[in-house]
C-alpha cells in the first residue's frame, strides 16, 4: 500500500484556548448542531478536531465535566467576525450533555485545530482519484467538511453512512444535502439493514476499488473492520480514530494506539487521522461504544 505522504502536516493552532461564542443550536435527528463563531483561529481541514469546554457549567457542583472533550468539526465557513465552526454531538454524558444544551450568546473556550487532517486521493497515490466515504453514528462528522474538500479538488465520491438505531441517527440532512448517500441501520429503519460495512464490501467487488481511497470515522468495531478490509483488498484508507484525550498537545499520553510496527503513537498529535496500514487495531480501551 502506498504510504501517506507529508501533505497533511498539522495545522499550527493559536497558542492556548481561546473564547468562543455559541451562535446557533439545532436539532439533527437523535444529536445536536451547535455552532460557534472563532474570531481568531485558522480554518480547520478535515479530519482535525478541537478541545471544547463551555465557559459556563464546567467543572461545578461535583467537578464533572472537568476536562475539555475532543470534538472533529463538522463543518466550517468564513463569515463576518471570523470562521464558523459547526460540531455533531450526541449527549452521552454530563460533558455531552453541557455542550449539547449550549444555547445562542453562551461562551465556548476551544483550543484548535488540532491534529493530522485527512490527505486528498492523489497523495495516497498516483493512480487514485477517487473517495469512498464510510462514515457510522456521530463519526459522519469530519466527513461532512471532506466532502467539500474532495469537491473541491474535482475528486468523485461515493458516501457511505451507518447508523445503530433511529435514537442513534442523524446529520445527514443537515450535514450531505444535494448529496448521493447510501445508508445502512442495524434495527432497518432506514436503508440496508445490517452494518455500513456490508455496502462497503458490496461496493469493493465492482471495478471502483482501483481507483478509489476509502476514508473512514466511526466505532472502534466499524473502524476496525474498515482497517481489515482495506489492507485484505489492498486499497489505501485513512481513519480518523478516537482516544480519551485530556490535553490534546500530546502531554498526557492518553491517547497512544499501538503501532503495526510495534511501539505506539499519540492520535492527538500523530493521528487522529491514521493510515490504516500504520495502526496494529481499531479496538482501543476507552475510545467510544
Amino acid at each position: 500500500m502506498t504510504q501517506r505522504v507529508a501533505a497533511t502536516e498539522r495545522v499550527l493552532a493559536p497558542p492556548g484556548r481561546r473564547r468562543c461564542e455559541v451562535v446557533g443550536n439545532r436539532a439533527a435527528g437523535g444529536y445536536r448542531i451547535f455552532s460557534a463563531l472563532d474570531p481568531s483561529g485558522p480554518a480547520p481541514r478535515a479530519g482535525q478536531f478541537y478541545m471544547l469546554a463551555a465557559a459556563d457549567g464546567w467543572g461545578q457542583r461535583d467537578g464533572r465535566p472537568y476536562l475539555p472533550r475532543a470534538f472533529s468539526v463538522a463543518m466550517t465557513e468564513p463569515v463576518e467576525g471570523g470562521v464558523r465552526l459547526d460540531f455533531l454531538v450526541e449527549a452521552v454524558g454530563p460533558g455531552t450533555e453541557r455542550l449539547a444544551s449550549l444555547q445562542a450568546g453562551e461562551g465556548l473556550w476551544v483550543t484548535g485545530p488540532l491534529g493530522r487532517p485527512f490527505s486528498m486521493p492523489a497523495d495516497l497515490g498516483g493512480e487514485i482519484a477517487g473517495a469512498i466515504l464510510v462514515g457510522g453514528g456521530i463519526g459522519i462528522a469530519p466527513l461532512a467538511i471532506l466532502r467539500h474538500e474532495l469537491s473541491a479538488a474535482g475528486a468523485p465520491q461515493r458516501i457511505l453512512l451507518g447508523f445503530r438505531d433511529r435514537d442513534h441517527a442523524g446529520g445527514v440532512d443537515e450535514l450531505f444535502r444535494c448529496e448521493e448517500v447510501r445508508l445502512a441501520s442495524e434495527d432497518g429503519h432506514v436503508g440496508h439493514r445490517g452494518y455500513v460495512t456490508d455496502l462497503l464490501g458490496v461496493l469493493l467487488e465492482g471495478d471502483v476499488a482501483a481507483g478509489a481511497a476509502i476514508y473512514a470515522c466511526g466505532p472502534p468495531g466499524m473502524l476496525e473492520a474498515v482497517r481489515v478490509t482495506a489492507l485484505e483488498r489492498g486499497v489505501a484508507a485513512e481513519l480518523a480514530m478516537e482516544a480519551p484525550m485530556a490535553c490534546g498537545y500530546g502531554a498526557c499520553f492518553g491517547c497512544a494506539v499501538p503501532l503495526a510496527g510495534g511501539g505506539y503513537m499519540r492520535l492527538c498529535v500523530d493521528g487522529p487521522v491514521v493510515d490504516a496500514a500504520e495502526v496494529e487495531t481499531c479496538l482501543v480501551p476507552g475510545s467510544g461504544h
